[in-house]
């Protein structure tokens, strides 16, 4: 399914201050990176103006809000400047709330509710169905994320439950993985079968969907047909020299990761399977299929976790993209390789979730 070639639009929200700081900081990376590439050329071969850009004003956006002393202020000042993507005019976008039903006790959630949006295609009959847990250091729900999850919902043409689960430092861990596990069990009482079911997430949501699968098959309840993991956040111990390596490259940075673990942890064993997934016993759970870039800085450890999966012999798959630095996926149609990595993932949900006789026909590395 085509995304739309149309330009992305400048939307901007929050307080007047902070709306003409983020302008200010997009037109100095344009004039930055032009510059530069006029001199230079591009930064990496394969690397378009508009990713590097992208990357440069992430970049410079994602250390202003980490570096604000309050955490809600740094996420309005990410919120100042986002962009309406061609994809999120081809979805539906639909608020859904339901009650919090503890899994173990159910109907004692404490009165507490679930909050999240449903994606759905405009154009397409969704053959799946997808609960989605988005990426951002588990601190952030940024706008940004409405147009990776549409890109994800017509790459696969499913229905997508976007959850908003609880941010830290407010609510460290286990609040996340409470709500994921709330709101996969309300997709199956509300009659979605598992095997149309599909767990997905970026980055810290790719750690969340991996905590997910795992607490699921503890507690012995259906198993989703398939997950899909964008550049996922598999060790909070944040080991390889990829964190330190490919910082110059990538926009989220070393220091962040670690605070947003300490955060996470507050108190818990940061080697806990459920919060790392690098040192969890991968057998019985069903196919995961992980995308990640060459040059973002979570890159040695989501291969360490592909390694070691390979050594249980769980059916893992790691694809690479050379090059390519965290959620590159994001920008769609503009860029190739993420039109080519979204048109991947939509052909292993309808190979594992569609129930249609198709083989994805994969550039993959199996390790």
């Amino acid at each position: 399914m085509a995304y739309g070639k149309r330009t992305a639009r400048i939307k901007m929200s929050g307080r007047l201050s902070y709306r003409l700081r983020s302008f200010l900081a997009l037109l100095g990376s344009s004039v930055s990176v032009s510059s530069r590439r006029l001199v230079h050329g591009p930064l990496l071969p394969g690397w378009t103006w508009t990713l590097e850009l992208g990357t440069h004003f992430l970049r410079h956006q994602t250390k202003k809000a980490f570096d604000m002393r309050d955490i809600r202020a740094g996420r309005e000042y990410e919120d100042s400047l986002t962009f309406a993507s061609p994809a999120e005019a081809q979805v539906t976008i639909e608020p859904a709330i339901f009650p919090l039903s503890n899994v173990n006790n159910p109907g004692d959630g404490n009165g507490r509710q679930i909050h999240g949006h449903w994606f759905a295609p405009v154009e397409a009959t969704p053959q799946a169905v997808m609960l989605y847990l988005h990426g951002g250091g588990y601190a952030y729900y940024s706008k940004f994320h409405a147009n990776l999850i549409a890109l994800v919902t017509l790459a696969a043409n499913c229905r997508t439950f976007a959850l908003e689960y609880p941010l830290i430092p407010e609510h460290p861990f286990p609040a996340q993985l409470d709500d994921a596990l709330a709101a996969y069990h309300w997709l199956l009482d509300s009659g979605v079968a598992p095997e149309r079911l599909v767990v997905a997430g970026d980055s810290a949501g790719g750690n969340l969907a991996l905590a997910l699968l795992l607490a699921l098959r503890e507690a012995q309840a259906p198993l989703p047909a398939l997950a899909v993991c964008i550049s996922p956040w598999t060790d909070i111990g944040n080991c390889g020299e990829s964190m330190e390596n490919n910082q110059f490259y990538d926009w989220p940075q070393k220091r962040m990761p670690a605070k947003w673990a300490e955060w996470l942890c507050n108190g818990s064993d940061p080697q806990n399977p459920l919060l790392s997934p690098i040192h969890a016993d991968l057998h019985g759970l069903p196919h995961i299929f992980i995308q990640a870039g060459e040059t973002e800085i979570l890159f040695d450890m989501i291969r360490l976790f592909t390694e070691n999966a390979k050594k249980q012999r769980a059916d893992v798959v790691l694809e690479v993209w050379e090059n390519m630095n965290h959620d590159f996926q994001a920008y769609g149609d503009g860029i190739p390789q993420s039109r080519t990595a979204l048109s991947h993932i939509g052909r292993v949900v309808r190979q594992y979730a569609s129930g249609l006789p198709e083989e994805p026909d994969l550039e993959q590395l199996r390790l």
